[in-house]
C-alpha cells in the first residue's frame, strides 16, 4: 500500500535524510546489507523468545529498507544491480524473520501452528513475484494491502506480547493471502487487454494532467454540445408557438345568428 498509493509522497519526506546520509558518505548498498543483518539478528531474537530486542532490530530493518533508495537518488547511483540486490535482500531477510517466527513457536509447543510463519513467507513471496513477474511482462503491479512495509509494521505489533504473537501472525497470513489473490486478480484482468488498451482506472478524483490541455479541449467540447443541444430545443419550441399562432390566425370566425 505504501509502495502503491503513497510512494511519491514517502519519496518527498525521504528526500532530505537520503540526501544527508549520501553527503555522509552512507552508500545504499551498505544500508540494503545492514538491513539484511538487522533482519537476521531479528530473527535469532525472535526465535530466542527476546521480542523487545526484536521489536527494536525490526526498526532498524524498516528503517534501511525506507532509506536505501532515496540514498541511491541522491547519489546517482541508482542501478538495475542496485534494484536487484535490494530485491534478494529483502527476500533473504524475509525469511529470517519468520524462519525465527517458526523457531519460536516450535520451541513453545507450537503444534501444527509452527506452519503459520511458513505460510506467510510462502504468501509473502507469492505477492513479491506477481510483482516481478508482471513488470517483465510489461504490467504494473504495484500496490496492495499488504507489501513488506506493512507486513514488517504487522510483525512488530505481534511481538509487542506473546499472548498476541500467534493470533496477530494469523492476521498477517490472512491480509497477506488476499493481497496475493488480489494482485493476481489484477495482473489477469490487465494481462487479457488487447496489446497498447489503455488501463482502466477507478477513481473518485479527476485525473490531473501535466498541461491542463486534455481536460481543457474535453470540457470544451462538452460546452459546445451543450450549447448546440440548447439552441436547437429553443428553435424547436420557437416553431411550435409560431405553428400554433398561425393555426389560431386561420381559424374562422364564428358569427352569432
Amino acid at each position: 500500500m505504501f509502495d502503491g498509493r503513497f510512494r511519491q509522497a514517502v519519496d518527498k519526506r525521504t528526500q532530505p535524510l537520503g540526501q544527508a546520509l549520501q553527503r555522509a558518505g552512507v552508500t545504499a548498498d551498505v544500508l540494503t546489507f545492514t538491513g539484511l543483518v538487522a533482519a537476521a539478528a531479528a530473527g535469532v531474537a525472535i526465535a530466542t523468545g527476546w521480542f523487545g530486542i526484536a521489536i527494536g532490530l525490526l526498526i532498524v530493518t524498516g528503517f534501511t529498507d525506507l532509506f536505501d533508495g532515496a540514498v541511491a537518488k541522491a547519489s546517482g547511483s541508482a542501478s538495475i544491480r542496485g534494484a536487484f540486490f535490494d530485491s534478494v535482500t529483502d527476500r533473504v531477510a524475509d525469511a529470517f524473520l519468520f524462519a525465527g517466527c517458526a523457531w519460536y513457536l516450535a520451541d513453545h509447543g507450537g503444534g501444527r501452528v509452527v506452519i503459520l510463519p511458513l505460510g506467510i513467507l510462502a504468501a509473502a513471496f507469492l505477492v513479491s513475484y506477481q510483482r516481478a513477474k508482471a513488470e517483465s511482462l510489461g504490467i504494473a503491479a504495484r500496490g496492495g494491502l499488504m507489501e513488506r512495509a506493512e507486513r514488517l509494521i504487522v510483525l512488530g505489533v505481534a511481538l509487542v506480547s506473546t499472548g498476541i504473537f500467534v493470533p496477530v501472525l494469523w492476521v498477517l497470513f490472512g491480509l497477506t493471502t488476499v493481497t496475493a489473490i488480489g494482485r493476481f486478480q489484477r495482473i489477469w484482468v490487465a494481462a487479457g487487454r488487447p496489446a497498447g488498451a489503455p488501463a482502466r482506472r477507478r477513481t473518485f478524483i479527476r485525473p490531473e494532467w501535466a498541461d491542463g490541455s486534455t481536460f481543457q479541449d474535453r470540457t470544451r467540447a462538452a460546452v459546445t454540445r451543450w450549447r448546440a443541444v440548447r439552441h436547437e430545443a429553443r428553435t424547436r419550441a420557437r416553431d411550435r408557438r409560431e405553428a400554433r399562432a398561425h393555426r389560431r390566425s386561420n381559424r374562422p370566425h364564428r358569427s352569432g345568428a
